[in-house]
């Protein structure tokens, strides 16, 4: 249940077909204005102040009566969807402009229906390099995100602990590689694109694969100064079936 709620929860972040605005997620692509839902406007999303869960991160988190209307509106939504809002949204409000510019360029990559990386494949490469980078958030929320879409509840652990003795397929094998490389910033060379073609990828598959690597190098790096702590429920997403399907099973 809980990831198919959170499954509902991304698709708020799909983009819309407005012209330029079509790069924001849903919630985004309006103007601020005047809050008019119901929701009481001195809730304050940070866990400091009283609450026995550990805090976001670092940095204060806005009360939302201080935040933009078209930022409440998208945590409000995800936070439904979802059950629970992950922490990248409350460390984010932090600095509203930034989290917007965040959120526009994830959707740009994330969720671009062109390419033959499927959504697996993305989270596998955020998986991979995030280790590299020594980012917990990332490498948590994102397997529990890969175990969801792959199906695979065992692979993005493997990775986690060595991904070249993983069990992954050839295919996967030089994604990963590629995106490893633009994560150790090598020098990147034509034998680099030439192995990923053996596996079936054209160069702009190169290219979503190394700006899915750079994109979360910078997200690993804010996550890192802002001590960004991942949400609970992220650890056991994906592992545990749903109840239809334990009953389902011999």
């Amino acid at each position: 249940m809980m990831a198919r709620r959170l499954l509902l929860g991304s698709r708020l972040l799909q983009l819309r077909s407005r012209g330029s605005l079509g790069l924001l997620p849903r919630g985004l692509a309006s103007s601020p204005k005047t809050p008019q839902h119901s929701a009481p406007q001195n809730h304050v999303y940070s866990t400091e102040g009283g609450s026995a869960r550990k805090p976001s991160g670092r940095y204060p988190v806005p009360n939302k009566k201080d935040l933009p209307y078209d930022i409440v509106e998208l945590m409000e939504e995800v936070e439904v969807k979802t059950g629970f809002l992950p922490n990248v949204f409350k460390v984010m409000s932090h600095r509203p402009a930034e989290f917007r510019a965040f959120f526009a360029y994830y959707n740009a990559i994330m969720n671009k229906e062109t390419g033959s990386l499927s959504k697996a494949d993305k989270e596998l490469i955020i998986v991979a390099t995030s280790i590299v980078n020594k980012c917990p958030y990332c490498v948590i929320a994102h397997g529990a995100l890969h175990r969801i879409y792959s199906k695979k509840p065992a692979l993005a652990d493997q990775v986690t602990v060595n991904w070249q003795m993983a069990e992954l397929s050839d295919r996967e094998r030089a994604m990963v590689e590629f995106a490893l490389a633009v994560c150790r910033a090598d020098n990147i060379t034509e034998e680099h694109f030439q192995k990923l073609e053996a596996n079936g990828f054209d160069r702009e598959d190169a290219w979503d694969i190394g700006t899915i690597a750079a994109f979360f190098a910078m997200s690993n790096r804010i996550a890192h100064f802002t001590e960004m702590h991942p949400n609970p429920e992220f650890y056991i997403m994906g592992r545990i079936p749903r109840e239809k399907e334990k009953n389902d099973a011999p």
